[in-house]
């Protein structure tokens, strides 16, 4: 009768967490089945009732919010920004995560200090100055100097996560390279690189998710219809199409569609990469 007592809450404990569970995915998911549902209908059927389905699948709405959003040129310049993001944040955090997990650097608790306040100072606190100096030097519609800038927003979370996937490699690894004659950057190049390639994945799809979804940075460094990324161009459909709902849930659509996609792709490289990176912290 004890071992009863005992074990009963635990059934009614995990009952309680997966209804939480679906109740989050059903909060997340829900939002995406609607702009789904609404992308084939006609403004009026919207307005009239945005939870019916619809009649008829009518695809204008999506040519209609193609061509009003310029998502073609959009598409383009949103893979060249947050490809250019992504290298530079793999590259930098790569090597600051080695030397603050191998290397013993004086100080070094001061530096995950830093990086912990750049975490939490707000962006827009940068904004003008940065904007001066990009104009200044002619760097305004630039991705690459755009790419920095979002590069130096996505550094100190990448650099703590590939840290942490560091230090879960042994040490043994190391020694054993330089045993054999190989130096420093040997053995970060043929040796620790390789092993960190789940970590490194898993922060290039983080990197790349917030790059793609990137408004703020992107509207104030990139001007110009020419260097429009794919939420400027759906922001640029709010006037125009204001009185078209058919055609900004297409738009929607297309903005929110590839990211999903490429996350569904890509899930398991990334819970894989989450869970190897934190054996040890």
């Amino acid at each position: 009768m004890a071992d009863t007592v005992r074990q009963s809450p635990r059934p009614i404990s995990r009952t309680l967490a997966n209804a939480f569970l679906v109740g989050a995915v059903l909060i997340a998911v829900l939002p995406l089945l609607l702009v789904a549902v609404n992308t084939f209908k006609p403004h009026a059927s919207i307005v009239a009732n945005p939870l019916s389905l619809p009649t008829s699948f009518d695809f204008s709405n999506f040519a209609r919010a193609w061509r009003g959003g310029n998502f073609g040129v959009g598409l383009v310049n949103s893979l060249l920004l947050s490809g250019t993001t992504v290298v530079l944040t793999l590259v930098c955090a790569s090597l600051a995560a080695v030397a603050l997990a191998r290397q013993h650097i004086a100080g070094w608790k001061l530096v995950t200090i830093y990086f912990l306040c750049a975490t939490t100072v707000p962006i827009q606190l940068f904004l003008f100055p940065l904007y001066f100096v990009f104009a200044r030097l002619g760097l305004v519609g630039n991705f690459a100097a755009t790419g920095v800038v979002l590069t130096a927003i996505n550094l100190p979370v990448a650099i703590f996560l590939l840290r942490a996937y560091v230090i879960s490699i042994p040490r043994e690894i190391d020694d054993a390279a330089f045993m054999d004659g190989a130096n420093s950057w040997q053995t970060f190049r043929y040796i620790l690189l390789p092993l960190m390639q789940p970590g490194l994945i898993t922060v290039a799809i983080i990197v790349f998710l917030n790059s793609w979804n990137e408004f703020l940075i992107t509207s104030t460094f990139q001007k110009g219809r020419d260097n429009v990324t794919m939420t400027l161009g759906y922001l640029s459909m709010n006037g125009t199409y204001a009185t078209d709902q058919g055609a900004m849930m297409a738009g929607a659509f297309i903005l929110v569609a590839p990211i999903v996609v490429f996350f569904l792709v890509m899930q398991r490289y990334f819970v894989s990469g989450m869970s190897a990176g934190a054996v040890k912290g």
